[in-house]
């Protein structure tokens, strides 16, 4: 988990939206999913995606955790949300299971509850 948390988020987000635009999805709907679990700004996040900041300082430093999060179910990498216990990584984690989703052509009403 340590390397995960030490990856720059500006190299995390252009895989995230690269994932989404191969899919005919846009960036600013990855931008939608990282501001509804993470409460940064549309802005917030354009300038953090340019940024140096680790997963770690990205996930610690958000304004707010959307608290509805621990609603979203599923597995990502055959691994079961549910079944992380460190809540950093599981964060980290359901951000991908969002982008997984959107990625798979869910509307972002469906995504995000």
């Amino acid at each position: 988990m340590d390397k995960v948390f030490a990856y720059k988020f500006s190299k995390i987000y252009g895989l995230l939206v690269a994932k989404a635009v191969r899919k005919e999805r846009s960036e600013d709907e990855v931008i939608a999913c990282i501001s509804w679990l993470t409460g940064y700004s549309p802005e917030d996040v354009r300038r953090e995606s340019q940024g140096e900041l680790s997963m770690k300082e990205f996930f610690t430093g958000a304004p707010c955790m959307n608290e509805k999060r621990a609603l979203i179910k599923g597995s990502v990498c055959g691994v079961k949300l549910a079944e992380i216990e460190d809540p950093l990584y599981k964060d980290i984690r359901i951000l991908d299971k969002l982008i997984d989703d959107l990625a798979k052509g869910k509307s972002l009403d469906k995504i995000l509850p």
